[in-house]
């Protein structure tokens, strides 16, 4: 049985302390998230109504951003959410690229990309998992990363403004709609944004993750410290 470490009652709830609470607004609205991605793919792929799946992706996209306030403002963050968030966040961005690979509309390097990389933090994560009990937080170039990804996927699904491109390569190069001096729907710059700062995330996390396994390998007596349930001080 792992050890219980104490905390002050006021810091459940909070970031660094989150609680074993399910039921919270915060999470509600991580829940919704992950509906309204099945709806938005159901109507996407099925082609119902183009405008109103639009509309439901960038509803569910704003949400990334506010359950995550709304945990933190009224201390109600919780290890259900954390572990969550990331998942419905992931899904949406899956169903955003894959629609917009299968209709032609963007380039399948960056769906390689994007799924590569989660696919390898999730394997880095059952590595790490194995020496370090506790989760590695969120890191904000992450939550820019999701943000750049969502508003340039909720963009591109929208199909307009079209602007310009920026001549930045060669026009033979269609594999880089936009940077090769083709006329494309302005998302697509954000999600080349996003997909940069997706791939610095990875960079980051993988050194987080070996810091966390060479701190547990140096300190294996911290790893039996029960942080799910802790012991609360008034």
């Amino acid at each position: 049985m792992g050890i219980k470490k104490k905390i002050k009652k006021e810091l459940i709830g909070t970031s660094d302390y989150p609680s074993n609470k399910i039921f919270t607004i915060s999470n509600f609205i991580t829940f919704t998230r992950l509906i309204l991605t099945l709806v938005f793919l159901y109507l996407f792929v099925t082609d119902n109504n183009r405008v109103i799946a639009i509309v439901i992706y960038a509803v569910a996209a704003s949400t990334d951003w506010m359950d995550g306030q709304i945990a933190r403002m009224t201390k109600t963050v919780s290890w259900l959410g954390k572990v969550m968030d990331p998942i419905c966040d992931r899904a949406l961005l899956f169903t955003g690229v894959l629609g917009l690979v299968v209709r032609g509309e963007l380039p399948i390097w960056v769906c390689v990309l994007i799924i590569g990389r989660d696919i390898y933090l999730g394997i880095g994560t059952l590595i790490v998992r194995h020496y370090h009990r506790r989760p590695i937080d969120v890191v904000f170039p992450g939550k820019i990363a999701t943000a750049l990804l969502m508003t340039g996927f909720s963009l591109m699904l929208l199909g307009f403004p079209v602007i310009d491109g920026l001549h930045l390569l060669s026009s033979t190069l269609t594999a880089f709609p936009g940077l090769n001096g083709s006329s494309v729907p302005l998302g697509i710059f954000f999600v080349y944004g996003g997909v940069i700062f997706s791939m610095l995330t990875a960079v980051i996390y993988s050194i987080k993750g070996g810091v966390a396994i060479k701190q547990a390998l140096a300190h294996p007596e911290d790893e039996d410290i029960d942080f799910l349930n802790p012991e609360i001080e008034d």
